[in-house]
């Protein structure tokens, strides 16, 4: 066994161990199911009988709910108000008929919350007086007592449901919402089963806010993970700086370029960022070698796309575009690259926009075996390079969008570069 290999075993063990955990946290993370959209809500409403016109379905998606919660106890108004409030519901405050009567005079609200045990003008009184009255009949009321209420006496009142105390807040909210989107459809109330899909789709309502912003805090958990493992193969590599974000960059501005919807992928920009990941397995010594390396050592080195492509084609938001960017961004326009030997429109779109970029990035940072190139030279070297090493509709991508990526470049500029002319 060559005393390389040893080495490699060796060497590399640790580093192992570290990021396989690392890749079982991404690929865990990459499998959640991406949360319902809007589209299966209104494919939802679309089923119930006699379905409101389209701008009025539009309104309930969009706008929240307004309710008056009129009571004397103020912690109990409190505790009202951050419940509503925190299923997006807009909410205003009385702590009486008479004031909740001025609120409404200003502005009729979706649904009425009413204390039946009130002093001067109890809820009871109050609600018959707003469902005698034309202006405010069609208001939804809910009654919220803590005795108990003969169903003459609801009846009598006009309201359209109640709750006797101590009551849910889940259950009160389901009542307010079910009673809400009748009142603003402003038509009568369906069918049992159209009546269940409705609400049905208000709970969707509420559970796409909320794991919208879960996805979010867990695709910025999932980002933070990627560049951390990206940050420390940097060291590996002996490169310096923000070569992983400078890379990610200027690749993004070229797919724009190029093909925008290439974007809409998310394992893309993973792809960009994780390019290298394969070197992993390579042992340091090749990485940072300063004299050329030998043909067993380059032999090594030219696994690390095909390496690093196995260890993250598992993550669902990992394959597709970013392992293909994984596995060709080494690869060559005239067929010369590795590890498959593509030629032309063979290489994947995305490796063949990476493979610019990483060379831009290559050329103007310094390494172990040379110090880094002028900008200038860097692009002249790209554009010469046209045909054979590049893809010539990204080098002609490049070209238009080299200002752009020369302010990356100055953004992020590697510590240790030459400056550029």
């Amino acid at each position: 066994m060559p005393s390389w290999t040893l080495w490699a075993v060796l060497g590399i063990a640790s580093w192992l161990v570290v990021v396989s955990a690392v890749l079982v946290v991404l690929r865990r993370l990459s499998e959640t199911e991406v949360p319902v959209g809007e589209a299966e809500v209104r494919a939802l409403l679309e089923r119930v009988t006699e379905p409101a016109p389209e701008p009025e379905l539009e309104r309930e998606l969009e706008r929240p709910l307004s309710i008056l919660v009129v009571d004397d106890d103020e912690k109990l108004r409190a505790l009202l108000r951050t419940s509503f409030e925190l299923a997006h519901l807009r909410v205003d405050e009385a702590d009486s008929a008479f004031k909740a009567a001025a609120r409404i005079e200003e502005s009729h609200p979706d649904v009425l919350v009413l204390d039946v045990a009130m002093p001067v003008v109890d809820g009871l009184s109050f609600c018959l007086s707003l469902k005698n009255d034309p202006f405010t009949r069609s208001i939804p009321v809910v009654l919220l007592t803590g005795d108990r209420l003969s169903v003459e006496a609801i009846r009598e009142s006009g309201a359209e449901a109640h709750l006797r105390k101590p009551f849910s807040p889940l259950a009160l909210l389901s009542i307010v919402e079910k009673l809400g989107m009748r009142a603003a459809l402003d038509r009568p109330v369906p069918a049992v089963e159209g009546e269940q899909l409705l609400l049905y789709a208000q709970d969707f309502r509420r559970l796409v806010e909320l794991e919208r912003g879960q996805r979010a805090l867990l695709q910025d958990a999932y980002r933070e993970t990627v560049v951390a493992l990206a940050r420390a193969l940097e060291s590996k590599d002996g490169v310096t700086g923000a070569h992983s974000e400078r890379v990610r960059r200027y690749a993004t501005k070229l797919a724009a370029a190029v093909d925008r919807s290439i974007l809409e992928e998310p394992g893309l920009e993973y792809g960009f960022i994780l390019h290298d990941v394969g070197k992993i397995g390579i042992p340091d010594f090749i990485l940072r070698k300063r004299e050329a390396l030998t043909v067993s050592e380059r032999r090594l080195l030219e696994t690390h796309p095909v390496l690093g492509e196995q260890m993250i084609g598992d993550g669902a938001l990992l394959r597709g575009e970013g392992a293909r960017v994984v596995r060709s961004h080494h690869e060559r326009w005239d067929g010369t690259g590795y590890p498959d030997g593509l030629r032309g429109a063979e290489i994947p779109l995305g490796a063949r926009i990476f493979a610019a970029a990483d060379a831009l990035d290559a050329m103007t940072s310094d390494r172990p075996y040379r110090r880094a190139r002028s900008w200038d030279d860097a692009v002249a070297e790209i554009v010469a390079s046209s045909g054979s090493q590049f893809d010539p509709t990204v080098v002609s991508a490049f070209r238009d969008r080299e200002p752009e990526l020369r302010a990356v470049y100055d953004a992020l500029k590697p510590d240790f570069a030459f400056s550029a002319n």
